[in-house]
């Protein structure tokens, strides 16, 4: 058996060890990925049959084992079945960060497959997958000779913290996790995190400044590490395969045709904002331009037509952009499309939102729940089952685009829009004793930047719904365009200028800072100084979209179908007497006021929720009244001493007595004169008053007896 060959690595705060040729051999690379406890295997898989379309059809899946925390599955099929939401979101990122890695004119099927055999409680799994599937890529036979650093940058006391342990992030104000290859950075996700102090006014954001610092810093982590990784795996490298690549074929001759007769309706076609109308007009380009050919004798592919007219299109949009300093649809480069805000427009709804900003729209509705309502979930890295009390769910049916298909269940790009959208809100709303939340974002039209619309629309929906949120939080979508020295940076970018651009820039944040941002770029990295002047347009846009919800806030009537909620503190100390005996107390104010009533032991926290407001005030004060009730103090009682109580409940083996004190206390009835025992129920009823002696008192615990028993 041949000798695994092993790379320990000690950079960036992680001690990694790479184990080359040991496992998953018939792959096309693969690596045993040790970090800490941590163990995961990942191994990569080429079709060498390419596909007739121009386009990477790559597919990436992480996937967590229950073994690897020592667990098995819960639930009724013991094994692991659907990929949770994180499995798939660290999917989506990996996927989002190898792919600029790919050679032009690649169009092999490919998998990368990340396994969790062993988990640690300290390792973030995140990075561990990415710099996992890297490693299987750059050794594997497919022609990819670049390898990425992922880092995270947290914000701990104030410091940037390179690459914090999953404990140091639970101390950390912020998440940054960006993906480069030398000094070009491919990918970042950024979110700031709710704040863990009380009575804080505003939530935890970043300013540009401050973000721009944060990613030069990961960026100068990624550069170092990058050429230690490659230099690190490069003798394990295997022959890559003979593989022909896609060559992007255009006819000049053609090309200068349709700019020479189709100039003015390609133009015409780009004008139509809309995917559905623009594809359908360049359709009619195309069948002119294929019918004059024809006419002309000319021998004309409608394949190569529709290649080099959409060629043609993609020139002129740019050049638009580039020459004229002008958009498709007649915006200028920093203009937000018109917007139009509905609040509470559904009667039955907790709250409501129709954000609509060009033709993106999105109907995002706010429902509030108890804590019991919160969605349960597993993490490979903790023990206990944690709960998410603010979820965020987007849903995008084919209709929104204009093409005919039947709604489905979620898929990666959904939760990926709503964990960003989610990402954004999160730190603006106020939690505490909030109980849960599900926002839900209905895509029903969609040209360009729906997460950013359901960002927008949620923020009001909760708004709408009375849900207490520190700042308003709005979206908007980046875009640019780079030739050379020359670049553009384009504000709130519809699906043409994401498609035919250079990069996908999403930022989201109140009127003070950045909560939340997502960047994919292909032109493989980006200027720092470009990156600044993103931002700085993005907050110009932002502020604006802000300045508009503010308006459509003062508009906001409160929903009929809102829950009137009370939340209030009392002693501690009384949460036991609004409980009850058995919970009698709570039970009999639920029912006979229509109410919820939420109960926190710890700080004396009550929430009050119900229908009619009135019943619910009146549940309050009721609960104020049994939390101002003096605190009896128990008696002193002298041993075989003779006192008065009242019989207040007969049961098979006594009677509980309540004794002058007002506490209760047992008299058994083995303390009961033999003659009286079969007869209890008939010598003794509820309120009557009864005779008692004391035969020991041990803190609340009073024993009794009879006079006859001990006479």
């Amino acid at each position: 058996m041949k000798q695994e060959k092993i790379v320990t690595l000690d950079i960036n705060e992680l001690n990694e060890i790479y184990e080359f040729d040991k496992i998953a051999k018939q792959a096309s690379g693969a690596v045993m990925y040790r970090q800490g406890k941590a163990v995961l295997i990942a191994a990569v898989a080429i079709d060498e049959k390419g596909v007739e379309e121009d386009f990477l059809p790559l597919t990436v899946q992480y996937l967590e084992k229950s073994y690897a925390a020592a667990k098995i599955p819960g639930g009724f099929i013991k094994r692991e079945t659907k990929p949770g939401d994180f499995e798939t979101l660290t999917s989506r990122i990996i996927d989002r960060s190898v792919r600029p890695l790919f050679p032009d004119g690649f169009t092999y099927p490919v998998t990368i497959t990340v396994l969790v055999v062993s988990s640690d409680t300290d390792v973030d799994m995140q990075i561990a997958a990415l710099h996992a599937a890297n490693a299987a890529l750059f050794v594997s036979d497919i022609p990819v000779n670049q390898s990425i650093t992922a880092v995270r940058v947290g914000m701990i006391d104030g410091k940037m913290v390179i690459n914090p342990t999953l404990s140091e992030q639970k101390k950390s104000a912020l998440d940054l996790l960006v993906v480069g290859s030398g000094e070009d950075v491919l990918m970042i996700e950024m979110r700031t995190l709710p704040s863990k102090h009380d009575n804080v006014q505003n939530p935890n954001e970043l300013h540009e400044e401050e973000l721009i610092e944060a990613i030069a810093f990961a960026r100068n982590h990624i550069a170092q590490a990058t050429q230690i990784y490659q230099e690190a795996f490069k003798s394990y490298v295997k022959e890559p395969l003979l593989l022909e690549f896609v060559e992007e074929k255009i006819d000049e001759k053609l090309y200068d045709y349709i700019h020479l007769n189709y100039a003015q309706d390609v133009e015409y076609a780009i004008s139509h904002m809309a995917k559905s109308e623009r594809s359908t007009e360049l359709k009619k380009v195309r069948e002119r331009i294929l019918k004059a050919l024809a006419e002309e004798g000319s021998e004309a592919d409608k394949e190569l037509v529709s290649k080099v007219l959409e060629r043609y299109k993609k020139s002129v949009v740019r050049a638009m952009i580039l020459d004229k300093q002008t958009r498709a649809d007649g915006r200028a480069l920093d203009e937000v499309r018109p917007i139009f805000i509905e609040t509470n427009l559904l009667p039955s709804v907790h709250g409501s939102c129709l954000f609509t900003r060009g033709q993106t729209q999105a109907l995002v509705t706010a429902t509030l729940g108890d804590k019991k309502d919160a969605q349960m979930y597993e993490l490979i890295t903790e023990r206990n089952s944690q709960s998410e009390n603010l979820m965020v769910h987007y849903n995008f049916p084919g209709f929104s685009v204009g093409e005919a298909k039947p709604i489905g269940a979620p898929g990666r790009r959904e939760l990926g829009h709503g964990n960003l959208a989610k990402r954004a809100i999160e730190p603006a709303v106020d939690m505490k004793n909030e109980g849960t939340i599900r926002l839900v974002s209905e895509i029903l039209e969609s040209n360009g930047s729906s997460s950013m619309a359901t960002i927008c629309g949620g923020s009001l929906a909760l708004r709408a719904a009375e849900v207490k949120m520190v700042e308003l939080v709005a979206g908007v979508a980046m875009g640019l365009v780079h030739e050379g020295e020359r670049y553009a940076v384009l504000t709130d970018i519809m699906g043409l200028e994401d498609h035919d651009g250079d990069m996908d820039f999403k930022i989201a944040g109140t009127k003070h800072g950045i909560t939340a941002l997502q960047m994919d770029i292909k032109l493989g990295g980006i200027d720092l100084s470009i990156l600044k002047d993103v931002l700085m347009q993005a907050s110009k846009a932002k502020n604006h979209i802000i300045g508009l919800m503010e308006e459509a806030e003062k508009q906001i009537k409160t929903s009929s179908a809102l829950p009137r909620t009370e939340q209030f503190t009392v002693n501690p100390s009384k949460i036991v007497d609004i409980i009850g005996k058995a919970g009698a107390t709570i039970r009999e104010i639920i029912e006979k006021f229509e109410v919820t009533v939420d109960l926190d032991r710890e700080v004396g926290g009550v929430k009050v929720s119900g229908e009619d407001e009135v019943k619910v005030k009146a549940a309050k004060a009721h609960i104020e009244s049994i939390a101002a009730a003096p605190v009896k103090k128990q008696m002193e009682y002298k041993v075989g001493e003779s006192y008065t109580g009242k019989v207040k409940k007969i049961v098979d083996f006594g009677i509980f007595v309540e004794m002058p004190d007002g506490y209760d206390a047992l008299l058994h009835i083995s303390k009961v004169a033999k003659e009286h025992v079969d007869n209890l129920a008939e010598r003794y009823h509820e309120g009557d008053e009864i005779t008692v002696v004391v035969m020991e008192q041990k803190g609340k615990k009073v024993e009794l007896a009879t006079p006859e028993f001990l006479a």
